[in-house]
């Protein structure tokens, strides 16, 4: 049945027989603990990623120094990140990692690589897990310019970010054909949708009833994000690494949480609920 007031090709394509299905999304908050990152333990942890309140800069092979005393393990994840030029792509990455956002949007120029760590506990286990997040970004027009771009970053990728703005319609209504693409060339890997420039809401081209439509058809975890300039120290100038982290911590939480279930349903640890079947 077509939702009333929603395009047909909005709904998603049903994946070929025989593939191998994504696990359904969790229940928020159920299999990560939400709001541990702001518990005195949680925030001892998220020590190991600051300095002095700033952010830490990891490159590939770096990792965060954590006490003798405390030994947890790392998992650790590639990450695509997806959608139109100047929907914030680079913008959202710069936000997770604790870097300045771009004041004025530059294509990016090649492909950009992030990495991300972010401390969690397991709801049912009470263990913590380091995540590592590898993001990888590319700009539209090197994506079309050459041929090995796109290969390249859908290569052994764990999780794909599809990323649209508010303030940007077009964006919005590209979704459904890129998650349409991607159902038949990964259907194994894990999809969450983000909306940017939240901040800008006043002026959206996006309404409410549409981001309800969008995710009753698709059943994909749909997450907003500010694109405001972070919060700053006292000195005025420096990013202000705690307030930043909190202001992502839901998205790095529900990555985390998807990308840690699907790891556990594909290992034959947990069941994965069938889908609905129409009446």
């Amino acid at each position: 049945m077509v939702r009333a007031g929603w395009p047909r090709d909005i709904l998603p394509s049903p994946c070929p027989i025989g593939c191998p299905a994504m696990a359904r999304p969790p229940a928020p908050g159920s299999v990560i603990a939400p709001d541990w990152h702001e518990s005195a333990e949680g925030k001892e942890y998220l020590a190991c990623i600051l300095r002095k309140n700033r952010r830490r800069v990891f490159g590939l092979l770096e990792r965060p120094v954590l006490p003798p005393a405390v030994a947890i393990d790392t998992a650790s994840y590639k990450i695509f990140v997806s959608g139109k030029s100047g929907v914030g792509k680079t913008a959202l990455v710069a936000k997770l990692a604790g870097l300045e956002v771009p004041v004025v949007h530059h294509e990016t120029i090649g492909i950009q690589t992030t990495v991300v760590f972010w401390p969690a506990k397991l709801q049912v286990s009470d263990r913590v897990v380091m995540f590592r997040f590898e993001f990888w970004d590319c700009g539209e027009s090197a994506l079309k310019k050459f041929d090995h771009m796109l290969p390249a970053c859908k290569e052994k990728t764990d999780a794909f970010l599809f990323l649209f703005s508010f303030t940007d319609r077009a964006s919005f209504e590209d979704l459904p054909g890129q998650l349409t693409r991607l159902a038949g060339e990964a259907p194994g890997v894990v999809r969450m949708v983000i909306g940017s420039k939240f901040d800008q809401y006043m002026h959206t081209d996006v309404p409410e009833r549409d981001i309800t439509a969008f995710r009753q058809a698709w059943e994909l975890p749909l997450l907003r994000v500010k694109s405001v300039p972070g919060r700053r120290l006292a000195d005025g100038r420096t990013l202000d690494g705690r307030a930043g982290l909190a202001d992502v911590a839901h998205v790095l939480n529900s990555l985390a949480e998807q990308l840690w279930h699907q790891d556990q349903v594909a290992a034959g640890l947990l069941p994965n609920p069938p889908e609905d079947t129409p009446s």
